[in-house]
């Protein structure tokens, strides 16, 4: 099996949907089919159910191709990036998952940090809505850029990057779309989104279960992706709150964004695994302690 078929199988595992598996490793759904297809008539019984057209599920053996694959996977590919790294001069990597988007506004930190310590290798990367904290647990990224507060035992808060207002997402066509502001009272007579997976505390702490006078402010969607969210909202099926920095890269005729006067700021931190603590992350969490929180 090639390692490109062995990615693909993997991808597949973890999206369960062929489209999506696609459009993450840019290759066509074609391509991820005929790669399962080979894979499956190679090993003689089906990888994956394909009963529900919409989402497909790991058969028994498919399950344990997977558990056998991720560590040789994980192994093999770490290996490759160690030896590209030692070819560039680099001794080790620095992983850092964003949840806001404002990358743009926190280049000031990436330079100083790249600036600072030129033998280390600075890599960001959109971190998943689903389960975010477990990229921190399992190894996939080292430190997370996240809103506070973060109230998990076995994961450390660092300093502030920056403090961002809030903003309400509502289509062009909405009946919210022509007021300047709007209250979180009344978001309890509209559909929002909810990730899955989030802490209730955290999913509270962005957006509250309950307006000040005890309406609910109903989930009624379950998003995976911001491209996911944002369509969502630009159809009028829910509204939706942001950090005002979203305002700044997504700029949509059909979108209008309203001020939130009443909801708290948001503060994003730089979160990690205390057991996993590192000399990169310490040289990170001071660069941002030097430069001091930035304008969201």
């Amino acid at each position: 099996m090639e390692l490109r078929d062995i990615e693909i199988f993997l991808t597949l595992a973890e999206e369960l949907h062929f489209g999506r598996t696609a459009t993450r490793l840019h290759v066509s759904q074609a391509r991820v089919s005929q790669a399962i297809g080979q894979q499956e008539r190679r090993i003689g019984a089906p990888l994956f159910d394909r009963a529900n057209r919409r989402q497909v599920r790991l058969t028994p053996v498919g399950r344990q191709l997977r558990d056998d694959l991720l560590p040789v996977y994980a192994g093999l590919h770490e290996s490759l990036e160690r030896a590209r790294m030692a070819s560039r001069g680099i001794m080790a990597r620095l992983r850092v998952g964003m949840l806001p988007f404002n990358v743009h506004d926190l280049h000031p930190y990436w330079r100083a940090f790249r600036a600072r310590h030129p033998q280390w290798e600075l890599q960001l990367r959109r971190a998943s809505f689903v389960d975010t904290f477990a990229g921190l647990r399992n190894g996939d990224m080292d430190v997370l850029v996240a809103w506070l507060p973060v109230e998990e035992p076995d994961l450390t808060v660092g300093p502030t990057l920056f403090v961002d207002p809030r903003v309400l997402a509502v289509s062009a066509e909405h009946e919210l779309a022509s007021r300047s502001s709007v209250p979180l009272e009344a978001l309890g007579g509209f559909r929002h989104a909810a990730a899955p997976h989030m802490p209730d505390y955290w999913e509270n702490s962005y957006l509250p279960f309950h307006t000040p006078r005890g309406q609910t402010i109903e989930r009624v969607e379950t998003i995976t992706t911001p491209d996911e969210l944002i369509n969502l909202v630009s159809t009028g099926e829910i509204v939706h709150s942001f950090p005002a920095h979203v305002t700044r890269y997504w700029a949509m005729a059909h979108l209008q964004w309203l001020p939130m006067p009443d909801m708290p700021h948001l503060t994003y931190a730089l979160i990690w695994q205390t057991e996993a603590e590192t000399d990169l992350i310490r040289a990170l969490a001071q660069t941002v302690h030097d430069l001091g929180p930035a304008h969201g």
